[in-house]
Parts: structure tokens; C-alpha cells; sequence
């Protein structure tokens, strides 16, 4: 068993901003030249998330509309009166996606269904400057 330890850095422009890192995963996976096992992934942050869906305009749309439903950027949230920064629906709605994901590979290749992609969602009310930590722990076969 081998593990293969990488990072993506992404530059968000706050909250709403929701970017396909498939493509990404996908470099990482074939550079590590194993060929079945996983792909362990987390976001650095408390107000960010990793999660899956169909990546195309309109779901994009609808993702960003749950949230706000979710946790509305206008409510108040006691977190703000701790540290004042408004960005309290930010942490709820991180909190409820969760900041890592677990994807098998086989032959290289990442299982995903033909409609979905791995997403990094940004959550705080300011553009971040994200690393997600990549491990990909697998075998060579053959």
C-alpha cells in the first residue's frame, strides 16, 4: 500500500462561489500511478466544504439558492456577536456540507457517476485563498 500526499490551492471570491476541482483530483490521481484504492480529501478551513453534484450552470444556481435558504447571509447568527464578522451562516453551512470526502479509484480512474463532479464550496462572506490536502492511498497492479 502506497500514499501519495498532494495539495490544491484555490483563490475564492467568497461566499457562493462554487468550483469544480474534479479535473484537479483527476492530475493527482494519474501522477500517483497507482492504480485502485482512494482518494482522501479536506478543505483547511472552518467555513468552506467539499461535496458532489452534477457541476452545470443550473444546479450550480440551485446549490447556491439551498444555502441561502439553509442559512440566510442576512440572519443573525450568535457567532457574530463573538468575533463581529458577520460570517456566521458561513460556518453553519460548512458545518453541514463537511470539509472532506472519500472517492475509490480503480484503474486510475476516479468512480464517479457520468454526471458528477467533486466540488470545493466557498461559504465565507470574503474570497479566500484555499488549500484542500489530497491523499491518495492505493496499490499498483500488475
Amino acid at each position: 500500500m502506497k500514499t501519495v500526499s498532494n495539495r490544491i490551492r484555490k483563490s475564492t471570491k467568497g461566499a457562493g462561489d462554487l468550483i469544480d476541482i474534479t479535473g484537479d483530483l483527476s492530475a493527482i490521481l494519474s501522477e500517483s500511478g497507482l492504480d485502485i484504492g482512494q482518494v482522501t480529501l479536506f478543505v483547511i478551513g472552518s467555513t468552506a466544504g467539499i461535496t458532489t453534484f452534477e457541476y452545470e450552470p443550473g444546479l450550480v444556481r440551485d446549490m447556491r439558492e439551498f444555502y441561502e435558504l439553509l442559512a440566510p447571509s442576512a440572519r443573525h447568527f450568535h457567532h457574530d456577536d463573538t468575533w463581529g464578522d458577520a460570517n456566521g451562516f458561513s460556518h453553519v453551512r460548512a458545518a453541514i456540507t463537511g470539509p472532506s470526502l472519500v472517492v475509490p479509484f480503480e484503474g486510475g480512474r476516479l468512480l464517479l457517476g457520468r454526471w458528477q463532479q467533486i466540488v470545493l464550496a466557498e461559504f465565507d462572506n470574503r474570497g479566500r485563498n484555499r488549500e484542500i490536502v489530497v491523499h491518495v492511498t492505493g496499490e499498483l497492479i500488475g
